[in-house]
């Protein structure tokens, strides 16, 4: 699996995705970095990355579009299914990959908490700094599972990235549709990481998430695999 990674990791950032993904989440923050700090005067870092954090939704498509798709478009798809690696390892390792360039973005995005601190005088807001920067990787978690399972169904990489995003934005008015549909929006799930606690239901809510795409994931692989 090591290998996988390895191999994503640099094809992440052997080609302009992996920077594009990092610079355009960065130019957002840091448009809300200044609105926030500067116009409105807050001092909130949490706050700040629960806004920054709702980007995933729009470039979460970016690194998973061509998870799987690409393989097809780039004609590596028999090589995938042939390989002696499990279709398991191939979809887990995947996964850690993009979710490795989120962690990259996510420390780079420290330096705003740094700015903080340092008008702050000190620390400040410690536990919510580190509620919300762990909620953000869960949700991050959950968005390239589900990016990386849409991928799977289609050979095309564009369409991949539209209904990802499309798909996502609709999770967010699921609970006004009905409480019931909370635990299907991610980004709700990720709301209360901001307070400064680490909510134990929205944390399996989103780890739930993952697991399921991942595992829908691997068993649409599987069948194809299985029909070649």
């Amino acid at each position: 699996m090591w290998a996988i990674i390895k191999k994503e990791v640099k094809t992440y950032f052997l080609s302009p995705l992996g920077y594009v993904f990092i610079g355009a989440f960065l130019f957002v923050s840091s448009i809300f970095f200044y609105l926030f700090s500067h116009s409105i005067g807050s001092v909130e870092f949490a706050n700040l990355f629960f806004y920054t954090a709702e980007l995933l939704t729009f470039t979460i498509a970016l690194l998973t579009m061509g998870m799987f798709a690409g393989e097809r478009k780039n004609g590596t798809e028999v090589l995938l299914f042939t390989s002696s690696r499990s279709i398991t390892s191939i979809v887990i390792g995947k996964f850690i990959a993009a979710l490795v360039v989120i962690a990259i973005t996510e420390i780079i995005s420290l330096i705003y908490y740094v700015i903080i601190c340092c008008f702050a005088g000190g620390l400040t807001n410690v536990p919510e700094t580190i509620a919300v920067l762990i909620g953000t990787i869960l949700l991050a978690m959950s968005y390239i599972s589900f990016g990386g399972f849409i991928s799977s169904l289609t050979d095309n990489q564009i369409i991949a990235g539209i209904l990802t995003i499309i798909l996502l934005l609709a999770t967010w008015f699921l609970p006004n549709i009905s409480p019931v549909f909370m635990m299907l929006a991610p980004t709700t799930l990720f709301e209360r990481f901001t307070t400064g606690v680490i909510p134990v239901a929205d944390t399996i809510g989103l780890l739930s998430q993952t697991l399921l795409f991942t595992l829908l994931t691997i068993t649409v692989l599987q069948r194809k695999k299985n029909l070649k």
